[in-house]
């Protein structure tokens, strides 16, 4: 049986989880009983087994992570780079921005506050012209619509007709 690390809460259900760095992860509810949890973690081991392959090719096949040169080179394009996008399709769209941020976000490529203040993520220069380009004006969109529903995405496609084929480029 593959090692696994216990985490109990006031939960009702167990659950398993495969961490990014190949862990095992068990959640368990307070008072369940070890002899239950590991009779659980037994009954799944070819799940775990199949996961942890799978994690270990992902991290096997990643690319190595970006280096603090690295990091700040695409942070300098990105304070050169972005806003005068920002202003080309603020100006086109008729919205103001209230602030503009760059960090080292992995998970999202930009992202607008309820205050109005845009924020994007340095990584986002790795990108494609057009999808760079996507994230801009999706978060301008944002000062007019908060949320992702019809009218966000019908002002998107007023100002990116195609959108779609721009977003399989962040992928």
């Amino acid at each position: 049986m593959e090692p696994y690390e216990l985490i109990r809460s006031r939960r009702k259900t167990l659950a398993l989880e495969i961490t990014k760095d190949c862990r095992v992860m068990v959640r368990a509810p307070l008072r369940m009983s070890e002899t239950h949890i590991r009779a659980f973690v037994e009954s799944h081991e070819d799940w775990i087994a199949r996961h942890l392959e799978r994690q270990r090719q992902r991290a096997a096949s990643a690319p190595p992570p970006p280096t603090e040169e690295e990091i700040e080179a695409l942070r300098a394009r990105a304070r050169a780079e972005l806003p005068p996008k920002v202003a080309y399709w603020s100006e086109k769209m008729g919205v103001r921005p209230t602030g503009f941020k760059v960090t080292t976000a992995r998970r999202r490529y930009g992202s607008c506050s309820g205050k109005n203040s845009l924020c994007f993520s340095c990584f986002l220069m790795n990108c494609p012209e057009e999808a760079i380009e996507l994230v801009v004006v999706h978060e301008l969109c944002h000062i007019r619509e908060k949320n992702h529903g019809p009218r966000f995405y019908a002002l998107l496609a007023q100002y990116l007709p195609d959108y779609r084929e721009r977003k399989k480029l962040l992928r």
